[in-house]
């Protein structure tokens, strides 16, 4: 192997591991992958909130990391805030409901 092939390599193999490294998730970074799987779950929670009769005039704002779902905004009773739990629970790809909804 002549000196220019070495150097090439190893300039693709260091391109390829930044490259790697660089959508890779942290603790609190998601990479490249998680952030379109939580906007789908995002996404599918706020049809299923808006397609419940009991929510649909409720402002309820949906956010996701990792898979963990916050409900935050204002709902006109509690039993409507763990409705609205209850349905983003039942969301595929949803691992846990964190719950910041307020009473109006």
């Amino acid at each position: 192997m002549n000196p220019i092939s070495k150097y090439l390599s190893a300039v693709v193999l260091a391109v390829t591991l930044v490259t790697a490294v660089g959508c890779s998730s942290t603790a609190k970074q998601e990479g490249t992958g998680e952030y379109v799987d939580d906007s789908v779950i995002t996404t599918k929670v706020k049809a299923a909130v808006f397609n419940e009769p009991l929510l649909k005039s409720a402002e309820i704002n949906v956010e996701t990391f990792k898979g963990v779902v916050q409900l935050s905004g204002f709902v006109s009773s509690q039993s409507a805030a763990n409705k609205a739990v209850e349905v983003a629970r039942a969301v595929g790809g949803v691992k846990s409901v964190k719950n910041d909804m307020r009473v109006k």
